[in-house]
C-alpha cells in the first residue's frame, strides 16, 4: 500500500511540473520499440508475423456479411466446407490454414518482384471479410449459403470507380472476390454467384482431376443432393448454363479414368485439357500459350485452383492427392503467365491443413498461389468500363 502511495506522489510532482507537455512528447523509438515505418518504396513496418490475428496477409479485416459500410476492391472470403469430398475430409479448415500461410507475404511489403507489381501498396483496397457460415449438417443449405454469402460481397460497389460504367452484365462496376476454400464442391455455388454478376463466364481450372464427371460415373447419385459433389460440380455447371463454352479450360490433369467416355464428357461440358505430363514437352511457355489461346483476353473470366495440381511433394495437405503434379515454383509461373486475361474473381480449395506437415508446406503454397492472382488483378486495375476505353486508345496510338 505504502509503495502505491508513493508512486502516485511521483507522478501528481511530474504532472506538476510538466503540465500538458507530457502529452506532447514524441514517441520514444530503438531497436526493442516498434517503428513507424523502415526505409524503402512503401515505408512498410516490418513487425511481428508470428503475432496477433490472422488474416490473409495480415491485411485489414471486416465482417463484410454483418456490415456494409466499408468499401473495397479485392475481398477475401472464407468457404469452410467439405462434405462434398470423396476420399479426406478437412478442407473446412482451408480457410484458416491458408490465412495462416500468407502470414509473411508482405513482412518486406509485398513487392512482386517478377510482376513489378505491389499488390498491398497500390491503387486497390484490399479487405479479409472473413468467413461465410455455413453448415455442417445439410449440403443443399450450404451451397445457398456460400452463393449468397458471396453474392453479397460481390455485388457492392468497390471502393475505386465505384460510380463508373463496368463489365458486368448489370453494367456496374464490380469489385474482385477471391475465395478461400472449403472442398471444390463449392465452385458450383460461386458460379451460380458469378452468373447473377456477369452471366455465363470463361473459367480456367487448375486441378489434377477433371470435376466434369456425370454423377452416376462418379458416386453413383443415389439422391440428387449426393450427386453435386467435387467431383461433378462443373457438370451441373455446364446443365446449369454458367459456363461459356469452348473458352474453357483445365491445366495439371494427371488423374485415372473411368474410361475415355470421361474425357469426351468433358468436351461436352466446353472444356479443353493441358495434362500435367505436358509440362516435359512444351514446358510453362507452352502451357501458358494453350491457356491463353483458348480463353482469350475479352470475356470475363473465373480462375479455380485446386492445390492438389501441386504434386503431393509441395503440397501434401490435401483430399485427393495424385502423384505426377508440378512444382510450387511452375504453378505461380504459369499463374504469373496469365497476366493480360480478365480475371474477375477467383477461389482456391481443397487445403485440409490436417495433413500438412509440421513446416506448413501446403498452406504457405496455397498462400503464395494466392499472391500471384491478387498481384495480377492488382495490375490489370479497377473492372471499369474507363480503365478499358484508356486501355483501347493507348492500343491504337
Amino acid at each position: 500500500m505504502w509503495k502505491s502511495l508513493a508512486i502516485a506522489a511521483a507522478l501528481a510532482v511530474y504532472t506538476q511540473a510538466h503540465g500538458d507537455d507530457a502529452h506532447e512528447q514524441e514517441p520514444l523509438t530503438g531497436p526493442l520499440l516498434w517503428y513507424n515505418t523502415l526505409p524503402g518504396d512503401g515505408g512498410t513496418q516490418a513487425d511481428s508475423v508470428f503475432s496477433g490475428i490472422s488474416t490473409f496477409g495480415r491485411i485489414t479485416y471486416h465482417p463484410c456479411l454483418a456490415s456494409d459500410h466499408v468499401k473495397y476492391d479485392i475481398a477475401f472470403i472464407g468457404a469452410p466446407f467439405d462434405t462434398g469430398t470423396s476420399y479426406r475430409p478437412g478442407a473446412r479448415f482451408g480457410p484458416s490454414g491458408i490465412r495462416q500461410g500468407s502470414r509473411r507475404l508482405n513482412l518486406y511489403g509485398g513487392y512482386n518482384v517478377p510482376l513489378a507489381s505491389n499488390p498491398f501498396n497500390g491503387w486497390a483496397k484490399l479487405i479479409d471479410c472473413g468467413d461465410i457460415p455455413v453448415t455442417s449438417y445439410d449440403n443443399a443449405w450450404a451451397l445457398h449459403q456460400i452463393e449468397e454469402g458471396h453474392n453479397s460481397i460481390l455485388m457492392r460497389d468497390p471502393a475505386t470507380d465505384g460510380k463508373e460504367p463496368g463489365i458486368s452484365k448489370q453494367g456496374k462496376t464490380l469489385p474482385r472476390v477471391i475465395t478461400l476454400g472449403g472442398d471444390h464442391t463449392i465452385t458450383l455455388p460461386l458460379l451460380r454467384s458469378m452468373n447473377r454478376a456477369y452471366g455465363p463466364i470463361t473459367v480456367i481450372h487448375f486441378d489434377s482431376h477433371l470435376d466434369t464427371w456425370r454423377p452416376k460415373v462418379f458416386g453413383g447419385a443415389p439422391s440428387h443432393q449426393a450427386s453435386i459433389n467435387h467431383g461433378t460440380y462443373f457438370y451441373h455447371a455446364s446443365q446449369e448454363g454458367l459456363l461459356r463454352n469452348d473458352t474453357n479450360i483445365h491445366a495439371g490433369i494427371r488423374t485415372t479414368l473411368s474410361g475415355l467416355s470421361d474425357y469426351e464428357n468433358d468436351g461436352y461440358c466446353g472444356f479443353e485439357i493441358v495434362e500435367a505430363r505436358e509440362i516435359d514437352t512444351i514446358g510453362t511457355e507452352g502451357i501458358i500459350k494453350r491457356i491463353h489461346e483458348r480463353v482469350g483476353h475479352d470475356n470475363p473470366v473465373y480462375l479455380s485452383i485446386d492445390i492438389d495440381t501441386l504434386d503431393p511433394a509441395f503440397a501434401p495437405a490435401t483430399g485427393t492427392p495424385e502423384t505426377g503434379g508440378w512444382s510450387t515454383r511452375e504453378l505461380r509461373t504459369i499463374i504469373r503467365g496469365l497476366k493480360g486475361i480478365k480475371l474477375v474473381a477467383a477461389d482456391l480449395v481443397e487445403v485440409a491443413p490436417a495433413y500438412d506437415t509440421n513446416a506448413e508446406l501446403t498452406t504457405m503454397a496455397a498462400a503464395d498461389a494466392l499472391y500471384e492472382v491478387m498481384s495480377l488483378m492488382a495490375l490489370a486495375g479497377p473492372l471499369s468500363k474507363a480503365k478499358e476505353e484508356v486501355e483501347g486508345a493507348q492500343e491504337e496510338v
